[in-house]
């Protein structure tokens, strides 16, 4: 009896283990092992009908020993030979020579897995997923996933016929990361992860927490990708600052790629990163916006979420390419000296079976217990910030959308709601901290260390924070959450409501325009008027508008122009400029067709001469976070519904803003300004050109007559519903 034969009887119950799917450690006795004096070589390919063991150099140098009926060969190794090939011929008589998975060692080194089970590999994606590598001059792809409580975890694949038995992965037991290098698979192939739990039982197939790529639901799979983009934006990136410039102008135009525009020829094919690079980015530079953001491109299973409900957090969704499509999008943004900033979720992930939740039969993501680890509201599950390894998860793939894909800043979704444990939950559903508040100390810890990382890594951070919790954009070291900007809902939610009001009711109301002046230089505000604002029955900003529909237009205009000269960077949706009636709609292009009547096109030029005049003069931008760069001429003329401010420029320089929030014609309506000269109007939302009554002013001079406390007074006619902007000639 050979020793084949005796060493099978003797790993009898391995074979059967392997056969069935249960052996979680097929490393122990695949690839080439010790038996005796000998050394074996074992495989395990149930498809085989026959296997021959090649040397190094493909020369035949036996058949192997079928020692199991379902598929495990075994013959012996030659001495002194350490590489070897297999040619499997399958049942069909189809042949092909294989390099074997179970010949390698492992790939992960002992400083890999001791920065993973740290917490702290800030590269964690290079690391985890599926990775192109060459070993041994061999190519192929390192497969590795986090899954300490699975007791076998396989990748299965097109390459393995999905077979969760052939690429059964080895532990490192010490943090519970699993991997194998399986040669001759590369970009296209499709897999998945199947996991069995602690108790053997099989789990839902489950998508790479890594994965770069995906295929399109219902198949959720992920797909190897390596990169082959040759980045042309190389000045740009080596001018990208460790420490932000906060004087500088941020006109952000925000945008979800499939509802910007659609193939002409076909309403339901989305436009490809490649296609809106050549039609996106030449209308954003035309329209004067410094920045493009993008609602969330990483993939999610369900167009309806708009992204925020992502899967496969490091893949650029397939909607619209593949991974170098959205590089090459995002080359030419920085070739046209546009900026990009993504929308980034980590407050929540969905609970779709395919993806985080339970991942290996246990809460490892998320809280195990709902009072933590559940939004009622979303219907999805809540990151655990206290777990080291889910942080350097979500720190990982925020540097990953900013060092793999170069993007300039990452605005965070729904900040409120990881700052707060009792966030949107009634008495009885949180859980307080140790000190019995309803802070979430372990998110608020996370949230410091992904701003320091990103700003180490030249990149902007924007928090989505609806709440007056002190210091969002205030640096680490001064006790703050170190974002660079926060949204201001404050000022949104209150500038639109008195917007709403009828313009006789709006003297009750003034204050809803004044007040947010009261805390503009508490943070590095943006005015938002987002995508949120025109969904869920909130109506089209048009439509918000009181009046007929010359009053709707002349008070969008007027609203929109002293947004740009309000203290705060910039931020309109996408659609907003064509002034729609309907509410967005994420499953069609917006309507260009408006642009053929006159009023629509009228918002859509005063957009654009708004960005021109905002980047032109540095007294629109340069002092945006300071008090000094502000000054209210008039704040309490409440009767008249007019609100008159300076802002002014690091070197002296300023203008004057004045706004008529009433249909009424007012002559000679005087106010005092800060020096001598002839005052000119630089911008006048009533112009005819964007669709006003045309009631502008010629150059004024002031007058040496002291008036709202200043030496001189100038004297306009103020257009109705119309917001003007002046500039002094000394």
């Amino acid at each position: 009896m050979s020793i084949i034969d005796t060493d099978a009887r003797n790993l009898a119950d391995q074979y059967a283990a392997l056969v069935q799917g249960k052996h979680n450690n097929p490393f122990a006795i695949l690839g080439v092992h010790r038996s005796g004096k000998q050394r074996l070589v074992r495989t395990f390919l149930p498809q085989a009908r026959q296997v021959t063991l090649l040397d190094r150099n493909g020369e035949v140098l036996c058949d192997m020993q079928r020692v199991h009926a379902d598929g495990i060969f075994a013959a012996i190794m030659p001495p002194r030979m350490r590489r070897y090939r297999l040619r499997v011929t399958d049942y069909s008589d189809t042949s092909g020579d294989y390099e074997d998975s179970y010949a390698f060692a492992p790939t992960l080194g002992a400083l890999d897995l001791y920065l993973l089970g740290e917490g702290s590999d800030k590269a964690i994606y290079t690391k985890l997923g599926a990775n192109a590598l060459t070993l041994r001059g061999i190519t192929g792809t390192r497969f590795a996933v986090w899954a300490p409580n699975a007791s076998r975890v396989s990748v299965i694949g097109d390459f393995n016929d999905w077979d969760g038995r052939r690429h059964v992965m080895r532990l490192h037991p010490g943090n519970g990361i699993w991997e194998i290098f399986i040669p001759g698979v590369g970009t296209g192939a499709k897999y998945k992860f199947e996991l069995l739990d602690l108790n053997g039982v099989l789990l839902p197939l489950k998508s790479d927490p890594f994965g770069h790529y995906f295929e399109p639901p219902s198949g959720n799979a992920s797909i190897v990708f390596e990169s082959r983009h040759q980045w042309r934006d190389g000045h740009w990136m080596q001018n990208r600052r460790v420490v932000p410039d906060l004087n500088r102008a941020v006109s952000i135009y925000e945008v979800h790629l499939g509802s910007w525009r659609r193939n002409p020829y076909d309403s339901t094919r989305y436009l490809t990163y490649r296609e809106l690079a050549v039609e996106l980015i030449p209308y954003v530079v035309e329209m004067g916006f410094t920045h493009i953001e993008l609602l969330p491109v990483s993939e999610h299973p369900f167009d309806g979420s708009w992204g925020y409900q992502p899967i496969g957090m490091f893949a650029p969704t397939q909607r619209f390419g593949d991974p170098d499509d959205f590089r090459e999008f995002v080359d030419c943004c920085h070739q046209s000296n546009i900026s990009v900033i993504l929308d980034w979720v980590p407050a929540h992930f969905p609970r779709d079976e395919h993806g985080l939740g339970e991942f290996d039969g246990t809460a490892l993501y998320e809280h195990e217990d709902p009072r933590k680890g559940a939004h009622a509201d979303w219907g999805t599950l809540i990151f655990n910030f206290g777990r080291r390894e889910v942080v350097n998860y979500l720190i990982g793939n925020a540097l990953y959308w900013v060092d793999e894909f170069h993007v300039d800043g990452i605005r965070v979704d729904a900040v409120a709601s990881m700052l707060y444990l009792d966030y949107s939950r009634k008495e009885d559903e949180w859980i307080a901290n140790e000190h019995g508040g309803n802070q979430n100390y372990e998110a608020v810890g996370f949230l410091k260390r992904l701003n320091t990382e990103l700003h180490a890594h030249g990149a902007v951070s924007f928090a989505e924070e609806s709440t007056a919790w002190p210091g969002v954009s205030h640096p680490v070291d001064a006790g703050g959450l170190g974002f660079t900007y926060k949204w201001n809902m404050g000022w949104m939610n209150d500038t639109l409501s008195y917007l709403s009001e009828e313009s006789v009711h709006r003297k009750h109301h003034h204050d809803k325009m004044t007040f947010g002046l009261v805390y503009a230089f508490s943070e590095n505000f943006v005015l938002p008027l987002s995508h949120d604002e025109v969904v869920h029955g909130k109506r089209s900003l048009l439509e918000r508008m009181p009046g007929d529909d010359w009053q709707q237009f002349a008070n969008l205009r007027a609203y929109f122009a002293g947004m740009y000269a309000h203290p705060g960077k910039k931020l309109l949706f996408m659609g907003s400029e064509l002034a729609p009636r309907e509410e967005w709609d994420h499953d069609t292009a917006l309507n260009w067709e408006l642009l053929k009547s006159k009023p629509h096109a009228g918002i859509q030029l005063l957009v654009r001469d708004l960005n021109a005049l905002y980047t032109r003069v540095p007294a629109l931008y340069e002092r945006d976070f300071s008090a000094d760069g502000f000054e209210w001429i008039r704040w309490d003329d409440k009767d008249s519904s007019v609100l008159s401010w300076i802002r002014r420029d690091a070197s002296g320089g300023f203008i004057i803003c004045v706004s008529n929030m009433t249909p009424v014609v007012r002559h000679d309506y005087c106010f005092g300004v800060p020096r001598a000269g002839t005052y000119t109007e630089i911008l006048n939302t009533d112009n005819a050109c964007y669709g006003g009554s045309n009631i502008c002013n010629a150059d004024v001079v002031c007058e040496p007559i002291t008036h709202d406390g200043r030496p001189y007074r100038i004297a306009l006619t103020l257009p109705p519903l119309a917001t003007l902007i002046l500039a002094c000639a000394d």
